[in-house]
């Protein structure tokens, strides 16, 4: 009888994940090893920064404001080629080159150095269009919301020993050789998913092979047709992509500091910093299988009201919190972020034809990478230069345009493109 149990329950999951195949699945693989190595450093970055490598109050800003500068600079070919010549070449290529950047920051000997390194780092993201445009290419319609609430599980579980093993390392070997440490092993794991990437097949065939000539002629063209196409995306896509833009800059306000604050204005250890992120991972984790089948079922539209409902009230939290409120918060800011990405990843899809993915992604992350750094600069400057908490002010005061523009003017397609 509990054979009998066992197996239906397996052809149930068998069924549910069926689509988890090919590129799809190379690509989960490997968002699991890199995912791993990413959140290791998080938690003590800031710390690093300061303590270690001695950064002057304004560092984390300028370090994130040359971070998303040097990501802009590539997202307008990074979309361009990604539909002209094909997303394989790219991905797997940058994936390698990225690794290797991760040495800057193990050896690192000022935190110049780390502006280095995050600006390399952030120039071989030019490789991003093409990777959510592959994950689309490769998804079917009635299962994008799954799909992408997958994706933040694989953040969500592989991302929970990180932080663990950052605190582990942090106490055995001090903030400085701990974070040496973490990033050389960011550097292999990155390594070893390029290798894994090379199994990826090529989505986009036109025949023609890319060269290293296109990424400087290609430029003037990239941008021409990343702001032309919008005239050709439904108008709902440009207030998603508003709604998204307002949710980063208000992100990366806060999170340039987040650390630090809970440290100087709420009074918090590293080693307490370190185990909020605990709940974080976790929260992700239960979450995320139920908000993806939510945003297939449900539609688009209500989880992602519902995703900046929370992500308001966590802030606010935040703000005065205690250890145990802080993990609270930052649960909350799990569950909102999942809500949030996953259904406007999904609707994005639905509402943009494939032969545009890669310039809709390019245009969006060159808007919103610009946006990110000058979020970071002011949020690090209102830290050191005002009342601590403004940041979180302006990330709230930014989420109420967000809710009204999804609520009222974002619409979802009668028909899902690929339906």
């Amino acid at each position: 009888m509990k054979r009998v149990k066992f197996m239906g329950l397996w052809d149930v999951l068998r069924r549910e994940f069926s689509f988890i195949t090919g590129n799809y699945k190379i690509l989960v693989v490997s968002w699991m090893i890199m995912d791993l190595a990413m959140e290791m450093p998080a938690p003590n970055f800031q710390y690093y920064v300061k303590d270690v490598l001695h950064g002057p109050p304004m560092a984390l800003g300028l370090i994130g404001l040359a971070n998303f500068l040097a990501m802009a600079a590539v997202a307008f070919p990074g979309g361009y080629l990604a539909d002209k010549y094909g997303r394989r070449w790219l991905i797997t290529t940058m994936t390698f080159a990225m690794a290797l950047s991760y040495l800057f920051f193990a050896f690192a000997p000022t935190w110049h150095f780390i502006l280095l390194g995050s600006i390399v780092s952030s120039l071989c993201l030019i490789y991003q269009p093409a990777l959510f445009a592959m994950v689309q290419d490769s998804l079917p319609p009635e299962r994008r919301g799954m799909g992408s609430s997958i994706i933040q599980l694989i953040h969500g579980t592989f991302n929970t020993p990180g932080p663990i093993i950052a605190l582990f390392l942090l106490m055995q070997f001090g903030l400085e050789w701990s974070m040496r440490i973490i990033y050389l092993i960011v550097t292999a794991l990155f390594f070893i998913a390029a290798v894994w990437r090379l199994r990826l097949k090529e989505t986009m065939t036109n025949g023609e092979p890319i060269r290293f000539s296109y990424f400087i002629s290609s430029y003037p063209k990239a941008i021409k047709e990343s702001f032309n196409v919008w005239k050709v995306v439904p108008r709902s896509m440009l207030w998603l992509f508003a709604v998204q833009t307002l949710v980063r800059f208000g992100m990366s306000a806060t999170n340039v500091i987040n650390a630090l604050y809970a440290n100087e204005v709420l009074g918090m250890s590293k080693e307490q910093w370190d185990l909020t992120f605990i709940p974080l991972l976790l929260t992700m984790v239960v979450a995320s299988i139920p908000i993806g089948k939510t945003v297939d079922k449900v539609g688009r539209k209500i989880p992602m009201v519902l995703g900046l409902f929370v992500y308001g009230a966590a802030t606010l939290i935040f703000v005065n919190g205690t250890l145990l409120t802080l993990m609270i918060a930052m649960s909350m800011f799990g569950i909102a972020h999942m809500l949030i990405m996953s259904s406007a990843t999904a609707l994005s899809a639905d509402l943009v034809h494939p032969v545009n993915r890669g310039k809709v992604v390019g245009f969006r992350n060159f808007v919103g990478y610009i946006v990110m750094g000058l979020g970071m600069l002011l949020g690090n400057y209102l830290f050191v230069s005002c009342v601590p908490q403004s940041p979180f002010y302006v990330t709230l005061g930014l989420v109420v345009p967000a809710f009204l523009i999804v609520l009222f003017l974002v619409h979802e397609p009668e028909k899902r493109v690929g339906d």
